[in-house]
């Protein structure tokens, strides 16, 4: 037999392209060529291929050895193509039988004494190959990311030795384990946050409609420690949810943090970091800080530090839930379904509007300050409210806290509920047809917004928001209709008390 076929798996975005590895043995000069659009270490899986076959006790083919990696047009890229080639090798020479490669699919990387180790993006792979009705062969590392996929056969090895012999039948391999259930991994708790009673209730209002929420105050006010217990008010994922976090998190250069794939997201990027490394990107796409946040939160503190250009990107992203990286070579397409959380001073020094007249910074300087972020921006903003100075006395240790996390968090999910039992999506997510038909007022309510859309000069798309924003309101209060109360809060949230950013 001198031709053989194994199937494996690409990394395209959070997609797994099958890649069909055929080796083919033929005459000439000994030597290896290897076709198909391989990227710097695919070209390097022929030293580390070579080294690992005769380090397992097998013989290397003293002939020409053609590899090809199909579709040709498709680049290749990582380490994942080593045991496939290696395979094909095998049974391309009759070292190993071949009956089990049709049926089957193999990703790992090699190293030079035969061990398998770990490679990104093995959760995509396995839905795939899951989905083909094949048995997925990864490294032991991979194990637990394998299992993820919660369905089809995927079996775990740690050596070439041992794929060997169990496509020869001499020995069997071990199924992938299901990971322990990391939903009940503690989190920051609410109860911790001392005062700030506005900013909490502007919290929960955002976890139970998904809502965009910037907070301005001075600095130490609590607005960091209030982003950080977002996470745990927000409804738990659901399946289809978490395996989704989970497969951009498997591609992303960090990987899967496989203690905590149940747990929402929350990213924190330095107000350094380039647009590249927010949304995405490089001559091989990866996923951004607004993927890696997807279902999750994405807590920018210290928002006009943050440069325009890159702040600008966030648009289109925060409007259709997803991002196309676009390169002259290839496209990729992440989601992007995040919920935007951030933070700024009200001025350069951090202390305008305190008492004690501590500011000292210019009407030109303050203007200058909070001009560093663009008004179409802020108009995606649903919620922005103030978080004060707050007394001393409120930090005495003997003073009773507040609602705890869990105890939010039951409401803000019986307000998710209602909102996805009447329209299948949060209520931030509505779209123009959604907010007619569900976002009605009555008269009364009508004059009182049409009168606050004049004086605060209100965008179209900032009057859709205030009405999603109250129509979340009411449901936190299992209310059926929108009422007064609940649209001025929802105005009230459109606008900073005594210090406005923008309408």
């Amino acid at each position: 037999m001198n031709l053989a076929r194994v199937i494996s798996r690409a990394c395209v975005g959070v997609t797994a392209p099958e890649i069909s590895v055929e080796v083919h043995l033929g005459g000439g000069l000994p030597g290896m060529s290897l076709v198909g659009l391989p990227e710097t270490a695919v070209k390097e899986a022929r030293d580390r291929v070579k080294a690992a076959l005769l380090n397992s006790g097998f013989e290397f083919p003293t002939r020409r050895v053609t590899i090809s990696l199909a579709p040709a047009e498709l680049p290749k890229e990582g380490g994942g193509f080593d045991l496939p080639i290696a395979l094909g090798i095998l049974a391309a020479s009759s070292q190993i039988r071949s009956t089990r490669l049709d049926d089957s699919e193999f990703m790992g990387e090699l190293s030079l004494g035969g061990e398998l180790r770990p490679v990104r993006g093995v959760l995509p792979a396995s839905l795939k190959s899951a989905a083909c009705q094949r048995t997925l062969v990864v490294p032991s590392a991979n194990e637990a990311e394998a299992a993820l996929a919660g369905q089809g056969e995927q079996l775990c090895a740690s050596s070439l030795l041992q794929v060997a012999a169990w496509l020869n039948g001499r020995a069997q391999l071990p199924p992938a384990q299901v990971c322990k259930d990391s939903s009940t991994i503690s989190v920051p708790d609410l109860a911790d946050v001392a005062g700030q009673a506005r900013a909490r209730r502007a919290l929960e209002v955002a976890a139970a409609g998904a809502h965009n929420l910037l907070m301005v105050g001075p600095p130490g006010t609590g607005k960091t420690m209030l982003a950080s217990r977002l996470p745990g008010i927000l409804p738990r994922l659901t399946q289809h949810e978490a395996i989704e976090t989970a497969a951009v998190a498997s591609i992303s250069q960090q990987g899967l943090d496989i203690d905590r794939w149940q747990c929402r997201p929350f990213r924190s990027p330095h107000h350094t970091s380039s647009g590249v490394a927010l949304v995405g990107g490089g001559s091989h796409p990866r996923p951004g800080e607004i993927s890696l946040a997807h279902n999750g939160v994405l807590f920018l503190d210290e928002l006009p530090e943050f440069s325009r250009h890159v702040l600008e990107v966030l648009r289109v992203p925060l409007e259709s839930g997803r991002i196309i990286i676009s390169r002259a070579a290839r496209q990729a397409e992440f989601p992007a379904r995040f919920q935007l959380v951030a933070a700024m001073n009200p001025c350069p020094c951090g202390h305008a509007g305190d008492p004690t007249g501590r500011c000292h910074c210019s009407a030109e300087q303050i203007d200058r300050y909070r001009n560093r972020v663009s008004g179409p921006l802020l108009d995606r903003i649903d919620i922005q409210v103030e978080v004060p100075r707050p007394a001393v006395s409120i930090l005495d240790i003997e003073t009773a806290p507040g609602e705890s996390s869990r105890q939010v968090r039951q409401r803000v999910a019986g307000a998710r509920s209602l909102q996805l039992d009447r329209a299948g999506v949060p209520n931030a997510h509505l779209d123009v047809g959604g907010v007619r038909e569900y976002c009605q007022l009555g008269r009364q309510q009508r004059q009182l917004f049409k009168s606050a859309a004049d004086q605060l000069g209100f965008s179209p798309r900032a009057c859709h928001r205030v009405l999603k924003v109250a129509r979340t309101i009411a449901d936190l209060g299992d209310h059926k209709d929108i009422e007064h109360v609940h649209l001025a809060e929802a105005i009230a949230f459109r606008r900073l008390a005594g210090n406005r950013l923008r309408a």
